[in-house]
């Protein structure tokens, strides 16, 4: 099961991955980190890039990836404003969609954050 440390993570190194767990994980980021993360586009890819090499590397497949990018993308939606237009429009199209939609969105935003 891992450390104590580790079981504050959505992810283990081994991968287990908690989805119940990415709201805390967020939260536990400093507001300052995390406007720098959000403050352009390219910074949220570059984050969200990061963060799946990371995933990746303990075996994590697409499906694991996208339901953590999911929780990630309904707590964004929920809980911050967007930055910049780009945020603006994942968060309207989060909005509106359904919940097969915002699992198929979840997917295109690992492929397009693994192709940055």
């Amino acid at each position: 099961m891992g450390n104590i440390e580790e079981q504050k993570h959505a992810v283990t190194k081994d991968g287990e991955v908690h989805t119940d767990k990415v709201e805390q994980t967020i939260d536990r980021i400093p507001d300052d980190k995390k406007d720098k993360i959000l403050q352009d586009f390219d910074s949220f890819k570059k984050y969200l890039h990061n963060r799946i090499k990371i995933g990746e590397s303990i075996g994590l497949g697409e499906e694991q990836l996208a339901k953590v990018a999911e929780k990630v993308a309904g707590y964004l939606a929920a809980h911050e404003e967007p930055r910049n237009s780009e945020e603006k429009l994942l968060q309207e199209l989060w909005k509106v969609g359904d919940e097969d939609q915002r699992h198929k969105l979840a997917h295109l935003l690992v492929r397009l954050a693994q192709s940055s």
